[in-house]
């Protein structure tokens, strides 16, 4: 049968990604694999079924014709990836989410790194060595924009690395044995990723604990716990984004091809609001501990926001539902 589905991908290479050309996909594909079962029943070897269920199935020109569906054009034909061209972008995904997770560890690092020499300098001042409060913040803000360029750096050198699969966005065609060998591949990584994603869920669940230990010891050491709030709940940032990333990249190859004009325009929408709110949180969430020193309640912006981003892709989704045009 695997010969004869790969024979069936080759046959609807040249035809438009349709449900309707889909629906005969599988219709043909029923068909020739009831036929090939038949055949071997009867004692047919096994290349006498194959080849005598592609000479009866093999030509769907006509059957194209009828139902009239037109061949894509040359200049609509999208590529169809070999293996190494999927080997270079799982690779390059991997490699992309390890350095944008660690430049948003970084990122966390800074801002945990500014508050503790922020409290440090303020609960002790260190008046042996006659550094004042301000030195503190000013040795916290250097830390803090030097770990940021660091991880800016990443960021950019992570969208360079991928930019060269640019042309996937257009569309793409995958081998039917290469199709099964990702999927293969997906599948013995779930584990590893679900494992990825309860640490790094559980990481950002517990790490609001450091606030509570260190208020509950001292006013004055609440500032100590939201450095290592901000360093755990980046540890499990990076955990989403570097195990997520390789996720992406399988879903990419085995449904984005596959994604209406519609549902790409969603994933566009959402992403860019996205894009505004997580900044935003994290403006507010600095904001509102450094001017008015609420630390001990601030930290829950980013769980609200998290809330209310999935809501609004849900939302949206409905509402596109509703209204298709």
């Amino acid at each position: 049968m695997e010969t004869i589905m790969v024979y069936l991908e080759n046959m609807f290479v040249g035809l438009p990604k349709t449900p309707e050309v889909e629906h005969l996909k599988q219709e043909l594909l029923s068909g020739m694999e009831d036929k090939y079962l038949e055949l071997k029943r009867e004692g047919k070897s096994e290349n006498e079924a194959i080849g005598i269920v592609i000479s009866e199935f093999g030509n769907i020109e006509e059957l194209t014709a009828e139902l009239g569906i037109q061949p894509i054009s040359p200049e609509e034909t999208v590529p169809v990836l070999t293996e190494e061209e999927i080997y270079t972008y799982t690779t390059a995904k991997r490699n992309a989410g390890f350095w944008i997770g660690l430049g948003v560890l970084l990122c966390a690092s800074g801002v945990a790194f500014l508050i503790f020499m922020d409290a440090l300098f303020e609960n002790y001042a260190i008046s042996a060595a006659n550094r004042s409060v301000e030195t503190g913040a000013v040795l916290g803000l250097i830390g803090m924009f030097v770990l940021i360029a660091i991880a800016v750096s990443m960021f950019i050198y992570s969208g360079m690395k991928l930019e060269r699969f640019n042309y996937m966005e257009k569309g793409f065609q995958l081998p039917y044995t290469l199709k099964m060998s990702i999927q293969h591949s997906r599948e013995s990584f779930a584990l590893t990723y679900r494992i990825a994603i309860i640490t790094g869920v559980c990481l950002c669940i517990l790490s609001p604990v450091f606030i509570f230990g260190a208020s509950s010891i001292n006013d004055n050491y609440a500032s100590y716990g939201v450095s290592a709030f901000m360093v755990m709940a980046g540890v499990g940032v990076f955990l989403f984004v570097y195990y997520g990333n390789i996720q992406g990249a399988y879903t990419n190859l085995l449904e984005k091809h596959q994604l209406t004009v519609e549902k790409k325009q969603e994933v566009k929408v959402v992403r860019a609001v996205e894009a505004i709110v997580w900044p935003l949180a994290t403006a507010i969430f600095l904001f509102t501990g450094f001017v008015y020193q609420r630390w001990d309640i601030n930290w829950a912006i980013f769980p609200i926001t998290g809330i209310l981003s999935g809501s609004f892709s849900n939302v949206y989704h409905i509402m596109k539902s509703k209204n298709p045009s």
